[in-house]
C-alpha cells in the first residue's frame, strides 16, 4: 500500500519535527516526557483517509506532514501515560480537545485550524493546545498568527 509506513517508532510524543517523533535515543522514563519509572509514553498511529489514499497509516508526525493529508484519526498504539508535552498541551485546551484529537489534527495539512482564523474562545483553546502540542507543525506560524491575532 502507497504511503504506508512499517517502522513505528518508540516514544512519539508530539507533532515537533525532532525529538521523540525522530529521535529513537530519549529514554521514555527520563525527565524530559515525565512519565515515571514502569510507565511508557503514548505512542500513535495516524489512519489518513481522502487524497486517493484511504485508509492510508503512518507512524510519524513527519511522514503525514510530507504526504499532505488532511483528514486524519490518531489511534493509540502503545503506552498509558501522557508525556509532559501531550499533558501540557491537553491542560491547555481547556477541556476542548482531548489528546487523541489534538494528535489527530497534528497530523493534518492543509485544514482548519492550521488554515483558518481563530474567532472564539473554543478555538482559541484548540490553538493554544495544538501550539503545545505541534510545535514542529510545518503551519505552526500560522496557527500562532492567528491565535495572536484573535487574543488581539
Amino acid at each position: 500500500m502507497l504511503g504506508v509506513v512499517v517502522a513505528v517508532t518508540a516514544g512519539l510524543t508530539g507533532c515537533s519535527g525532532a525529538g521523540p517523533d525522530t529521535d529513537g535515543t530519549e529514554d521514555p522514563t527520563s525527565s524530559g516526557t515525565g512519565v515515571g519509572p514502569g510507565a511508557s509514553p503514548v505512542v500513535f498511529a495516524f489512519v489518513c483517509d481522502g487524497d486517493g489514499q484511504d485508509g492510508a497509516t503512518y507512524t510519524t508526525y513527519s511522514a503525514v506532514w510530507e504526504a499532505r493529508r488532511s483528514s486524519c484519526t490518531a489511534k493509540r498504539l502503545t503506552g498509558s501515560v501522557p508525556s509532559s508535552q501531550q499533558q501540557a498541551a491537553v491542560d491547555a485546551a481547556r477541556g476542548d480537545a482531548t489528546m487523541v484529537e489534538l494528535a489527530g489534527v497534528c497530523a493534518e495539512r492543509g485544514v482548519a485550524p492550521w488554515t483558518a482564523s481563530v474567532t472564539d474562545a473554543v478555538a482559541a483553546h484548540v490553538a493554544a493546545g495544538l501550539l503545545q502540542y505541534c510545535p514542529g507543525h510545518p503551519e505552526v506560524d500560522r496557527l500562532r498568527d492567528a491565535s495572536a491575532a484573535y487574543r488581539g
